[in-house]
C-alpha cells in the first residue's frame, strides 16, 4: 500500500459521524435543530477529530418516520433551512477537511410524493405513467404477515388502495410505499436526484434498507422479482462517472456471504462499504459473557474483500440495536445483560438503549467497548453523542428512544435549544444520563473525561492505517477467552490491541515476531517503549483493561 492510497480509497481510513439535524442543535429557537446550527458546531466535530459526516435525511417530508418517508427527493425540509444553507455546510465542512455522505432512501418515498399521488388516479399503465413508479397487485395478496419490519405496527407489506381497487408494496410503514427499481423512468429519477446532490458537493451517499431493492411482487402476482443488484451496479455506475472518489456505505443486515454479494464479489462494482451487524451483535454476546470467542467467529468468518472495499464497524446507530442474526438463547443473554426490561427492548429482536446505561455507566467498560470499536479492522462509525456518553429516554416510542437532542451543556434544554421545553422536537434525556449529568461543555476541557478519551482514540486510528488496511491475525495467548487480543499487519508494521472484556485483571503474552529478532514495540497510549524479548510481549491488564501496541523493526523512524 502507498500512503497515497488513503486518498484515492478515503473511506477505508475514515472516522464516521452520524447526526440527525433536527436533534443536534437549533440556531433560531423554534425547538427544531437547523442546518446553520450545525453549521456552528463543525469546528466541533474537526476538533472530535472525525473525518466523515453522514447526515441523516434533511428532505421535505411529512416526517411520520423521522424523515425517512421523503415527498421530495430534490428539496431541503423548510424547517431546516434551505439549500443555500446546505452548500454552505458544505463548503464550511470541506474546510476543516470533514468530507460529508447523505441518507439516500430509495426503497421507499411518502405516499404524499407527487409521484405516488399520481400513481393512484388511474390503475391503467397505458393511461397512467406513474402506475408502475410504485409495485401494485390486482389479486389479493393473503398472510404476509411474517415479511414486515416493524412487526408492533404493521400486518403486511401490502395495503389496499380504496380508489383503484389494488394492493400496493410497502416492506416498511404503510405510509411508506415501495418504489419500482425495476421501473428504468423510476432509476432515472433517483439517479438524477443522486447526480443533483454530488454536483451540490456532497461526497457519498449512507444507502437505506439495501436488502428490501430486491422486492417480490407484481401487477398479477408475486412471481415478478426485482433483481436488487442490477439496480446497485447502476448506482456504482453513475455515482464513479459522476464523482469517482464518492462513496455509496451500505445498509445490508444479512449473513456475509449475501453482503459479499451486494460489494460485487470480486468484481467489487456495487457498495464500496457495509455495515458488519454481525460482527455488532456478536460484540454485545461477547461483552454479556465476558467471553472473546463469539465476536473471534464472526471476524474469522468475515469474507474476504476486495481491496477497495471496506467494513463499518458500528456499536449503536439511529435505529433499534437489532440481534436478530443471534439465536434465540444468545439474544436472551444479551436481553439479560443489557435490556432485561421489557421497556428496553423493541420488536422481540433488538434494544432500545445507548451503551453507557447498557454498561451501567461503567467508565472502564464504556472505555474498554470504544477502543475495541477503534481497534477492529474496518471504518469506526459513531452516532451524535456517543462521545460523551449519552444515554437513551426509554418512554419514547421505538427508535426514537435513542434520536434525543445533543446535550451541549447543563443548561436550559442541554444547551440544544432556547426555545420552551414544550415545543422541542424530542425532549431531551431525563435523570441521570441527562445533561445536568452528561454534556459536551463539562467534558471539553477535562483530560480524563470520555470526550477526551474518544478524542485519542480517533487520532491514533487515523495515525494508523493498519486498522483500515492491515490483514487481520487472532493472536493466540495464556490469559483465558475474556482477553481479545488481535493483530493489523501492514508492509512493515502492526498494530497489536489487547483487551480484556472481564472484570478481573490479567496478565498477557502474546507475539510480536516478524520485525527481526528484537521488534520495536511502542505503546500507542502512552508513548512507552514495551519490552519484547524473544518477540514476545508480556502485558498487565487491569479489570476492562486495554492496550495498543505498534510493532516494527528496530530502528525504523515511526510516527507515532
Amino acid at each position: 500500500m502507498r500512503i497515497t492510497d488513503t486518498s484515492d480509497l478515503w473511506w477505508k481510513s475514515a472516522v464516521v459521524y452520524c447526526l440527525d439535524i433536527e436533534t443536534f442543535l437549533d440556531a433560531n429557537g423554534d425547538g427544531i435543530g437547523d442546518i446553520e446550527g450545525l453549521a456552528q458546531r463543525i469546528d466541533y466535530l474537526a476538533e472530535l477529530g472525525i473525518s466523515c459526516l453522514w447526515l441523516m435525511p434533511f428532505f421535505p417530508s411529512p416526517d411520520r418516520d423521522d424523515g425517512y418517508d421523503i415527498k421530495d427527493y430534490l428539496g431541503v425540509d423548510e424547517r431546516l433551512g434551505d439549500l443555500g444553507r446546505v452548500v454552505e455546510l458544505l463548503r464550511l465542512a470541506h474546510d476543516r477537511g470533514i468530507r460529508v455522505v447523505a441518507d439516500l432512501v430509495v426503497n421507499h418515498t411518502s405516499d404524499q410524493h407527487p409521484w405516488f399521488k399520481a400513481s393512484r388516479r388511474e390503475a391503467d399503465p397505458a393511461k397512467n405513467p406513474y402506475r408502475d413508479y410504485y409495485i401494485w397487485r390486482s389479486e389479493e395478496p393473503g398472510d404476509t404477515s411474517d415479511q414486515v419490519v416493524f412487526p408492533d405496527k404493521e400486518d403486511s407489506i401490502w395495503t389496499k388502495d380504496e380508489g383503484t381497487g389494488e394492493w400496493y408494496l410497502h416492506h416498511f410503514y404503510r405510509h411508506q410505499p415501495d418504489l419500482n427499481l425495476d421501473n428504468p423512468r423510476v432509476v432515472d429519477e433517483l439517479l438524477r436526484a443522486v447526480g443533483f446532490w454530488l454536483e451540490l458537493g456532497f461526497d457519498g451517499f449512507r444507502v437505506d434498507g439495501v436488502p428490501f431493492f430486491g422486492q417480490q411482487g407484481g401487477k398479477e402476482g408475486p412471481d415478478q422479482v426485482v433483481d436488487p443488484h442490477a439496480f446497485t451496479r447502476k448506482l456504482r455506475g453513475f455515482l464513479n462517472r459522476r464523482k469517482g472518489d464518492a462513496v455509496l456505505l451500505g445498509e445490508v443486515n444479512l449473513p456475509y456471504e449475501e453482503q459479499l454479494a451486494f460489494f460485487g464479489g470480486a468484481s467489487a462494482d456495487e457498495l464500496h462499504m457495509q455495515f458488519d451487524f454481525i460482527g455488532m451483535q456478536a460484540t454485545y454476546l461477547s461483552l454479556a459473557r465476558a467471553d472473546a470467542r463469539p465476536l473471534v467467529t464472526a471476524l474469522q468468518e468475515r469474507p474476504t474483500l476486495h481491496h477497495s472495499n471496506q467494513w463499518a464497524t458500528f456499536l449503536r446507530n439511529h435505529d433499534e440495536l437489532t440481534l436478530d442474526k443471534l439465536s434465540d438463547e444468545e439474544l436472551q443473554e444479551v436481553f439479560a445483560a443489557f435490556g432485561p426490561e421489557e421497556e428496553m427492548q423493541v420488536y422481540g429482536r433488538g434494544l432500545k438503549r445507548r451503551l453507557p446505561p447498557m454498561l451501567q455507566g461503567d467508565p472502564r467498560r464504556v472505555r474498554m467497548a470504544y477502543s475495541l470499536l477503534f481497534s477492529l479492522p474496518g471504518t469506526p462509525t459513531l452516532y451524535f453523542g456517543e462521545e460523551i456518553g449519552m444515554g437513551e429516554d426509554l418512554d419514547a416510542e421505538g427508535r426514537m428512544a435513542v434520536r434525543t437532542p445533543m446535550q451541549w451543556s447543563a443548561t436550559k434544554n442541554g444547551g440544544f435549544s432556547s426555545a420552551p421545553p414544550s415545543r422541542l422536537v424530542q425532549r431531551v434525556v431525563p435523570d441521570g444520563f441527562g445533561p445536568e449529568h452528561v454534556n459536551v461543555k463539562d467534558q471539553l476541557h477535562d483530560p480524563d473525561s470520555l470526550l477526551s478519551w474518544m478524542r485519542r482514540l480517533i487520532e491514533i486510528r487515523r495515525a494508523c492505517p493498519e486498522l483500515g488496511w492491515g490483514e487481520l491475525s487472532i493472536l493466540e495467548h495464556d490469559a483465558g477467552h475474556g482477553v481479545l487480543a488481535h493483530r493489523l499487519s501492514l508492509d512493515e508494521s502492526a498494530v497489536v490491541a489487547l483487551h480484556n472484556l472481564h472484570p478481573d485483571p490479567v496478565t498477557v503474552t502474546v507475539p510480536v515476531e516478524g520485525f527481526g529478532a528484537e521488534p520495536r514495540v511502542v505503546d500507542l497510549l502512552t508513548h512507552e517503549v514495551v519490552d519484547a524479548e524473544g518477540a514476545r510481549a508480556r502485558s498487565s491488564l487491569e479489570g476492562y483493561g486495554l492496550r495498543w501496541l505498534r510493532v516494527r523493526a528496530a530502528g525504523d523512524l515511526a510516527v507515532p
